[in-house]
């Protein structure tokens, strides 16, 4: 699961997801779909996972997961609130998606999302940034959340 970028996967469970809806006739929940709220998520979706693509690039660190090594522990910017701006995004962004489009097989999307970082990509992630950085990663962690 880690050879595909997380962004691949949100795709992936999206278009699964959809199809599953079209294949049920998109069935929707009540009072769905809240297209305003869904397109207000949707792009709010997108603020901190470009704050965190500028800030490591501003700070010239590698922003592929799987890298072997990272040059940098980012702390700054996103990365204050959360350990992970980057897949709180994709899950906000699929979560937006599920509630602009309203079928409820939709929402197993974000659900799929969030699973997915957090049991096989960011354990990978925090392994690494473990070994690299230690004392200074511990430090982290115990001052900011998975999440938010």
């Amino acid at each position: 699961m880690l050879r595909l970028p997380p962004p691949i996967w949100t795709s992936i469970y999206l278009v699964l997801c959809a199809v599953l809806s079209w294949l049920l006739g998109w069935p929707a929940l009540l009072g769905f779909p809240l297209p305003l709220l869904g397109i207000v998520l949707v792009a709010l979706a997108f603020g901190p996972p470009v704050w965190a693509f500028v800030l490591f690039r501003r700070e010239d660190t590698e922003i592929q997961p799987t890298s072997p090594t990272n040059r940098k522990l980012v702390t700054s910017g996103p990365y204050q609130f959360t350990r992970n701006p980057m897949y709180l995004g994709l899950v906000i962004l699929a979560l937006g998606i599920a509630i602009w489009v309203g079928a409820w097989p939709m929402f197993i999307a974000p659900v799929a999302v969030f699973a997915t970082a957090n049991w096989v990509h960011i354990p990978f992630e925090e392994a690494k940034m473990q070994r690299q950085f230690q004392a200074e990663y511990d430090d982290y962690v115990a001052r900011v959340r998975r999440w938010v």
